[in-house]
């Protein structure tokens, strides 16, 4: 990083602005997403040179979700920046998604003259105060020499167990202030995570040890602790089946013969019925936000065995019968030491991976056009690499998805399942490029969805980050016509008009594509994952599969 000149060319201090950077650098930031204003130009500008690399988005919103989905997948809290007032708000929905999606995150954005913040003023309004409730942390800087310890708190808040979103706010002249030499980032200490107490597993095994038809359910958690070996390692042991949420997708592979897909559906799924005459649960990485508990445990009565690195929410449905705190691969290895059993194989569980084979093959097989949400996911699936990534923007796509895609890998199915919000899957994938750069990576997104965030189309092609978004094209928002037909009969509102894709895409200086039968579907993806470039499928969908998969369910009966 340069160092700063005075107007004659002579050696300046160093302002807040690159103090800031230089924090920035000691925690290991790679990219900031933002928008420039008039109230943080001195950050910007510091940025330059600085390697860290500044990427300029179209829309504030935009950047939280990116900042979101590289900390997702790194681990690492992402950055976002803001100038203030509108600039900063339209930060909020990302960084509130980040925070229930327990992903690290840090916003930073401008704010008026310390001069200034006590009165009424142009621009001006509490933006503390109103990060606070979906945030870990937020504060205003104050002073230059809060800097190094307001970032290094802001970061290790951000990025120990539970992540989540942490927010500062910088006035315009504090940013600009001179910094003392004296002021250096502060040293980065890492959070290790503690090993089980053994009281608690063996507490646990008693539990296990007397259950008749254990299950094991995967949560983010999980993911976030790499336990996918672990995971393995116990379920093979003990004979145990698996089933994850929708966040934790991946973490075990839904090829292995123990998987039972994921939870989480509006309705009973195959997979709960896994779960209907278990006695025990054992919920590894498992978060309340995920999903609610009663879809599980609908009367209270399963014995619960929470292995996290914090404790369970206080939920009726989820009551607790030995937590277990610590890193889960040590946990989940201890627990299997201390069982001295295998469990009996559940005819039950063939049933639940057999009906999820089926549906799929019955989606792989199906010419029918529009096309059906089965078909996409099944030829999505046979797009993409074992440990490509396709991100799945809230919406009926996300539904089929979550439910039926089937994840070998940890975070190669990414979806928001804490706040769900819509329109994050374009600014992902933006984000998830420049963290996985190895990957191929995939954005599916309802036409709704797509709308919201469309503009990073020029964002991609601009930074040139090669993506592909399939937007599933049904002139409707589809999930919440699906949700009022169940529970009105009817629906309404949901309707509206769209543009030409593929023109719109071209406008952008991406490529479209637009399927017109069920066989096209397939060669376009590979075609377009295998080209560096930013493209955009349109894919029309058949939405009234949707009202015919909740029928279908609602005719299901257990125990199989």
């Amino acid at each position: 990083m340069g160092t700063s000149q005075a107007p004659d060319g002579s050696p300046a201090a160093d302002d807040v602005a690159h103090l800031l950077v230089r924090c920035l650098l000691a925690e290991g930031v790679e990219y900031v997403f933002g928008i420039p204003g008039e109230e943080n130009i001195h950050f910007v500008d510091a940025l330059d040179g600085s390697g860290i690399r500044y990427v300029l988005v179209r829309h504030e919103q935009a950047a939280s979700f990116m900042a979101e989905m590289y900390g997702r997948l790194t681990g690492r809290a992402g950055v976002c920046s803001a100038t203030l007032g509108p600039g900063a708000i339209n930060l909020l929905l990302g960084t509130a998604d980040a925070t229930t999606n327990s992903t690290p995150l840090v916003a930073l954005a401008a704010q008026g003259a310390l001069s200034r913040t006590h009165k009424e003023s142009h621009q001006v309004i509490d933006l503390v105060s109103m990060f606070a409730p979906v945030t870990q942390w937020a504060h205003r800087v104050i002073t230059p020499e809060a800097v190094p310890e307001m970032v290094r708190k802001a970061f290790k808040t951000a990025q120990s167990e539970r992540p989540g979103a942490v927010f500062l706010a910088v006035p315009e002249d504090i940013e600009g202030a001179p910094a003392p030499p004296s002021l250096t980032p502060l040293q980065v200490d890492r959070v290790r995570t503690i090993a089980p107490s053994p009281s608690q597993i063996e507490r646990a095994a008693a539990v296990l040890a007397a259950a008749r038809r254990p299950i094991l359910l995967a949560g983010h958690g999980a993911a976030r602790a790499k336990a996918s070996a672990a995971l393995k390692r116990f379920s093979e042991r003990l004979n145990i089946p698996v089933a994850t949420t929708f966040h934790g997708k991946g973490v075990f592979p839904d090829d292995h013969p123990n998987a039972l897909g994921a939870v989480g559906f509006m309705r009973h799924d195959y997979a709960n019925f896994g779960f209907d005459h278990a006695d025990v649960l054992i919920c590894v990485g498992y978060e309340v936000q995920e999903f609610d508990p009663v879809k599980i445990n609908p009367v209270g009565d399963k014995r619960i065995l929470h292995l996290h690195r914090f404790p369970a929410e206080v939920d009726a449905h989820y009551p607790v019968a030995v937590g277990v705190l610590g890193d889960p691969s040590p946990s989940l290895d201890a627990l299997a030491d201390a069982v001295p059993r295998r469990f009996p194989h559940e005819c039950a569980d063939e049933r639940i991976r057999a009906l999820l084979a089926e549906e799929l093959e019955h989606g792989r097989t199906n010419d029918a056009f529009p096309v059906l949400p089965q078909r996409v996911v099944a030829d999505v699936r046979a797009a993409l690499g074992r440990d490509d990534i396709v991100l799945a923007d809230t919406g009926a796509g996300k539904m089929w998805m979550a439910r039926l895609y089937p994840a070998y890998e940890p975070d190669t199915c990414l979806l928001s399942n804490g706040l769900s919000s819509m329109g994050f899957a374009l600014p992902g994938a933006i984000a998830a490029k420049l963290a996985r750069p190895d990957r191929r990576v995939l954005a599916m997104m309802g036409d709704g969805a797509f709308l919201m965030n469309s503009q990073e189309l020029e964002t991609a092609v601009r930074e040139r980050i090669p993506l592909v978004v399939l937007v599933l094209v049904d002139d409707e928002y589809g999930l919440i016509s699906w949700k009022m037909e169940l529970e009105l009969g009817r629906h309404t509102h949901t309707r509206f008009g769209n543009p030409d894709f593929v023109a719109y895409a071209e406008s952008f200086g991406a490529r479209g594509h637009r399927v017109t039968a069920a066989a096209d579907l397939l060669p376009l993806l590979r075609q377009a994952l295998d080209e560096d470039a930013v493209s955009v499928i349109a894919c029309p969908v058949d939405n009234s599969e949707n009202l015919r998969l909740t029928d279908r369910l609602g005719t299901l009966s257990g125990p199989f």
